[in-house]
């Protein structure tokens, strides 16, 4: 799964493209490597699971024909309808995912929800919970083919995992140098791959014609009522099948709507269901396949090659999702959800080439604990689903509100629109709770982690900046101080960051109290994340004039793109604000935060509180200010 936005997600791309900019077809190759690679990982595992799971072990004939409809199904209802016909419709300014759904919901909103922001967490933090489980599942998944080579698999089982954690190393090593000069490949691979999907399914579908029986869903119907409860538990088995699927949504800004569309419908739709096919039809002719049919269906001629592919799919699928985790880091860090973070750029032409080195870090050690912990892929498949169903059925509360609102349905309608999905969603979320023994706890107490983290910066950001607030002297009032009371004045420019430009910020009143001296040109200025990806150059500065002494300087960034003060405030030029940037010195706040048990939040949320204060990024980095015009004052504040 891929939610650069978190909706994504998190979109994990190589490079923020446009439709108009590339060819139509050239769109849809790219997005097949990108949005793609983890739906197209699923035949490995999902089949074998499900069958696993059901009364006769998958050797009945119910069984196959009952997991291959509920398969195909869950492709058609869950992909096509709810993604690819409804949730693609409602983007914000051209990109999906949760982060990027939560921000267009809280726009179209009369005033703002704290019920919409909790989802928006919500979604996050399942987003790194699955991005943690991805990279794990999927290469081991293609791994575990190492056991079936024809001749000598059994002798290389012992290699599997060793093998598994070293191409995982090896991935997360080569992030920092970006994944630019490959990613051109990761299309025509994963597209290479799908068509060896295909391929190998209507080499078996041969095996037993009578298969297509599968594509009526009252098999599935059918084999769910006679495995009763456990025929619910398969359901979970079944969503692997659909795991990935909200990639399509967290990547529309990447590839558009339409190259996306066109290539689920013409390529990867159809060459999934006929590999699932395949499997059906090569377990009922032979019911022993059941026990890994993906693998089993590879003819001993062509293994070697295909099991290569596989692990190639597997790591492009895992590639996808770590640049994923990245774009959606840099969007909760926009949106106030995180602190500010090291946030290096791979690429100085491709906007969505980004490399943050303590996730990078966090997920290689998340990976390597799973493989200890799992060991093998039917484990980790426990502990897949779970939190893919939770982002999705957040995608879907979310889509409730833009009917309601941004699209101005009636109620009845907007109920009537979400209901279907809230079903399909409940069910599948439903079906993974019951995994919790085997597995599936660890996404939630990974994801409840991170809503902890989210939910403590955000309070105490807001905790901080209302105590600020009290104890600060609005600008306009300093003002007329100062008029009665004129300080030293110094030549050049002084730039003071606040987060709240109406009164005066820590640095000013300190530059004043303790050094008495004031610069003949003074600029307030606030950095202010928008609602929407992407501001235009035209929009990115507002100049507002105080008096004579000060004016205020908004400089506003989509939560899809990284600040960059001097190269921002060269703009405003163009709005009559002229200053020399190397000639100017940039005042900064450093507060200095301590516990107190009279604030906001309880003792444990303000030392996590202060915790991430004091790892955060040094705003001169983040803020890509030249580290020799930057003045630093102290305080120290409660929270």
């Amino acid at each position: 799964m891929a939610d650069p936005a978190v909706g994504a997600p998190a979109a994990p791309e190589t490079s923020h493209h446009s439709p108009e900019s590339e060819s139509f077809w050239a769109l849809a190759l790219g997005s097949v490597g990108v949005v793609f690679g983890d739906i197209g990982t699923s035949p490995l595992y999902a089949m074998r699971e499900a069958l696993h799971h059901s009364r006769s072990g998958g050797t009945a004939e119910l069984a196959v024909l009952g997991v291959v409809s509920l398969v195909t199904w869950a492709l058609i209802l869950v992909v096509t309808v709810k993604y690819v016909v409804f949730l693609m419709r409602a983007d914000n300014k051209g990109e999906g995912g949760t982060l990027a759904l939560m921000a267009l919901a809280q726009r179209v909103l009369p005033q703002r929800s704290g019920w919409v922001f909790v989802l928006g967490v919500f979604g996050a933090a399942l987003f790194y919970a699955d991005g943690i489980i991805t990279p794990a599942v999927s290469v081991l998944g293609s791994m575990e083919g190492m056991k079936e080579i024809p001749g000598i698999g059994p002798r290389l089982s012992h290699l599997v995992l060793p093998l598994t954690a070293a191409v995982l190393i090896a991935l997360f090593l080569v992030q920092s140098r970006g994944t630019a000069s490959v990613a051109r490949l990761f299309g025509p691979v994963t597209a290479l791959w799908f068509l060896t999907l295909g391929g190998l399914g209507l080499f078996h579908i041969g095996d037993d014609i009578s298969i297509f029986r599968a594509l009526s869903p009252h098999y599935g119907v059918m084999f769910l009522l006679q495995n009763g409860f456990l025929g619910f538990i398969i359901l979970g088995s079944v969503f692997l099948a659909v795991t990935g699927a909200e990639a399509l949504y967290a990547d529309m800004g990447h590839f558009g709507k339409t190259p996306i569309r066109a290539a689920w419908t013409f390529l990867v739709l159809p060459t999934l269901v006929l590999n699932y096919l395949g499997q059906g039809a090569l377990v009922l002719s032979n019911p022993t396949a059941a026990e890994n049919p993906f693998f089993l269906m590879i003819p001993d001629a062509v293994y070697w090659p295909v099991w290569l592919l596989s692990i190639a799919a597997t790591i492009i699928a895992s590639q996808a999702v770590i640049t994923g985790a990245f774009s959606i880091t840099q969007q909760a860090v926009q949106l106030g959800l995180l602190p500010r973070i090291d946030i290096r750029r791979t690429s100085e032409t491709q906007a969505g080439q980004i490399f943050v080195p303590q996730v990078n870090t966090l997920l290689l050690i998340g990976v390597l604990v799973l493989l200890v912990m799992f060991q093998n892929s039917s484990r980790l498949a426990a502990a897949y689903g779970i939190a893919v169903t939770g982002a999705m059925f957040v995608d879907t509360l979310l889509f409730f509100v833009i009917v309601r609102f941004m699209w101005k349905r009636p109620a009845w309608q907007a109920v009537l629109a979400v209901a279907g999905f809230v079903f399909l969603d409940l069910v599948f979320l439903g079906s993974n709770l019951l995994k919790i023994p085997q597995g599936a706890w660890m996404p939630l107490v990974l994801g409840g982690s991170l809503v902890a983290i989210m939910w403590t910066w955000h309070r105490g950001a807001q905790i901080l900046t209302e105590k600020t607030r009290r104890d600060s002297v609005p600008l306009l009032e300093l003002s007329d101080i100062l008029r009665s009371r004129a300080p030293y004045r110094a030549p050049g420019t002084a730039i003071f960051l606040t987060s709240d430009p109406e009164v005066a910020p820590v640095a000013l009143m300190h530059n004043l109290k303790h050094n008495k001296v004031l610069h003949e040109k003074n600029i307030i200025l606030t950095v202010h994340t928008a609602e929407t990806p992407r501001v235009k150059d035209e929009d990115r500065i507002r100049i507002e004039p105080v008096n004579d002494d000060f004016r205020k300087v908004i400089v506003s960034y989509g939560f899809m793109e990284s600040p960059n003060l001097p190269k921002a405030l060269g703009l405003c030029r163009k709005q009559g604000l002229k200053f020399d940037i190397m000639a100017t010195s940039f005042f900064l706040g450093r507060r200095t935060v301590v516990p107190s048990a009279q604030s906001g939040m309880p003792l444990w949320q303000d030392k996590l509180f202060i915790f991430l204060m004091k790892n955060a990024a040094n705003p001169t980095d983040f803020y890509k200010i030249p580290p020799g015009r930057v003045v630093e004052l102290g305080t120290q504040v409660t929270v």
